[in-house]
């Protein structure tokens, strides 16, 4: 394995950041994926409630899968670390307890895109381009750009992305809904850093519960994703730290405040 390029830091309590840096385009060789499901893992272990999934390179966030990997791993060659990390990443980012948000701070493509798909929130620099280039490349892709992104934004416009393998502006994906903000370029990470402890101080077992009702309700129909998010309910909402939380808002109601009064926290870093 090549030297550290992946970092992992606390700006806050329950707050990590995890930097993919390297020189443009910063294309995600096996061995730095296996340092970023690394990091992400060490941070989930150390207590971190948010992780932010951000680059160190300047107008660049991550890019697609390293050619030389996976040209490699088909020829039955050495590659530059385990493929398999791609998985553990995925998961860390998906289905792991720890909410994730990707910090896009410059053009994405391929495997790095897939990335940012398996977070849960996504802040976007204006000038930021995403791109599934894998059909210009000769294969399909293989790490959810269709069917995760099919998700977010839907078949058509999924196939219009995967099929034709063109970017697409931020802007264009805040619109069709796999964007959630798009900030002035060079704030992605601030903005990132900052929901991160936003949401961080949000009730801990009601925020890693509601991200496994996120996850768990991709692959349910309804019928069965109702009945297990009210599972999943049950766990929680007898617990002490929620019957302390309730009393405490009901006092507060009880006291004459209005919904707005208890529950608006505008958000404008």
């Amino acid at each position: 394995m090549t030297k550290s390029l992946v970092s992992l830091e606390v700006p806050a309590e329950g707050v990590a950041v995890v930097t993919v840096a390297g020189a443009p385009p910063n294309a995600c060789s096996f061995d730095v994926v296996e340092q970023v499901a690394a990091r992400l893992g060490e941070a989930r272990e150390n207590g971190a409630r948010v992780t932010v999934l951000a680059s160190g390179t300047p107008g660049c966030w991550l890019g697609h899968a390293s050619l030389r990997d996976l040209i490699a791993m088909v020829d039955g060659r050495p590659t530059s670390g385990d493929g398999a990390a791609w998985f553990r990443a995925m998961d860390e980012l998906s289905a792991g307890p720890v909410v994730t948000i990707a910090a896009i701070s410059g053009d994405t493509a391929g495997g790095g895109a897939e990335l940012g798909w398996a977070c849960d929130l996504r802040v976007a620099d204006e000038s930021a381009r995403f791109a599934q280039p894998e059909v210009m490349i000769g294969v399909p892709t293989g790490l959810g750009g269709t069917a995760r992104l099919a998700r977010l934004i839907g078949r058509t416009a999924a196939a219009e992305m995967v099929l034709d393998g063109a970017s697409v502006s931020s802007a264009r994906l805040h619109e069709l809904g796999a964007v959630n903000r798009v900030v002035p370029d060079g704030r992605a990470r601030e903005v990132g850093v900052a929901w991160a402890q936003r949401l961080a101080a949000r009730p801990p077992e009601a925020l890693a519960m509601l991200k496994q009702i996120l996850h768990e309700s991709e692959d349910l129909p309804l019928h069965e994703a109702l009945a297990n998010e009210q599972r999943r309910f049950q766990q929680v909402v007898r617990t002490v730290e929620a019957r302390e939380r309730m009393e405490a808002v009901r006092r507060r109601y009880d006291a004459g405040e209005s919904a707005a009064e208890i529950y608006d926290e505008p958000f404008e870093p």
